[in-house]
C-alpha cells in the first residue's frame, strides 16, 4: 500500500511562487512515474506535469509549460512541483499520483489559490 501526502499550497498573489511537495510511503515510489494533477471547482481533473521514475524525462501541460517544474528525490520518496509566475487560473486543488491509469489512493491534496 502507498500513501500520498501533499503539502506546500497556500494563498499567493499573481506572479508569485509556491513549491508543492508530495511525500510517498514505500520504496515502490522509486519505480513509479508520477504526475501532478489539479482540479478546480466545476472542472475535470487535469494532469499538469509528469516525471519518469528516474527523473530523466518530464512533460508539462501547455498551460503551465515554462512556469512549473516537476522534480523528485527518490532517496526521500518525494516529488515536487515548483510553480512560478502563478496566475489566477492556476487556482485549484493539487494532487500527486501515479500516471497511466493505475492510481494509488488519492491523498487530501493541497489547495493553491492565486489572487489577482
Amino acid at each position: 500500500q502507498v500513501q500520498l501526502v501533499e503539502s506546500g499550497g497556500g494563498l499567493v498573489q499573481a506572479g508569485g511562487s509556491l513549491r508543492l511537495s508530495c511525500a510517498a510511503s514505500g520504496s515502490i515510489f522509486r519505480i513509479t512515474a508520477v504526475g501532478w494533477y489539479r482540479q478546480a471547482p466545476g472542472k475535470q481533473r487535469e494532469l499538469v506535469a509528469t516525471i519518469t521514475s528516474g527523473g530523466e524525462t518530464t512533460n508539462y501541460a501547455d498551460s503551465v509549460k515554462g512556469r512549473f517544474t516537476i522534480s523528485r528525490d527518490n532517496t526521500k520518496n518525494t516529488a515536487y512541483l515548483q510553480m512560478n509566475s502563478l496566475k489566477p487560473e492556476d487556482t485549484a486543488l493539487y494532487h500527486c499520483n501515479a500516471i497511466g491509469g493505475r492510481y494509488y489512493p488519492w491523498g487530501q491534496g493541497t489547495q493553491v489559490t492565486v489572487s489577482s
